[in-house]
């Protein structure tokens, strides 16, 4: 299956579940316990977790932008805009943008 089904997919099941107009606060906190779980599968090195917390949160994430009349592909663009030209240096494997080296 190709991720965008899958998004449309998720999209249709938020709506089915009434969660596409849902208080957009409670699912930001839904995001923030999954990225937890996210958290805890790396330090426990738990690879089926991970995956599982990973998937999760980017459920959580694209019901959302659902919630505001975004769509995921919508966010990813603007932000790979954002960063495509971003300058900077990675160090102990984080990428440090320029403006704050």
């Amino acid at each position: 299956m190709t991720f965008a089904t899958l998004v449309k997919l998720i999209e249709y099941w938020s709506f089915e579940k009434g969660l596409h107009k849902a208080d957009p606060n409670r699912q930001m906190l839904k995001s923030i316990e999954e990225f937890g779980e996210i958290g805890a599968a790396l330090s426990r090195n738990r690879m089926d977790d991970l995956k599982d917390g990973i998937g999760d949160t980017v459920v959580t994430l694209i019901i959302l932008a659902q919630q505001h009349g975004m769509t995921l592909e919508e966010c990813l663009q603007y932000a790979y805009d954002e960063i495509k030209e971003r300058k900077g240096k990675t160090i102990n494997g984080t990428f440090i943008k320029e403006s704050d080296l």
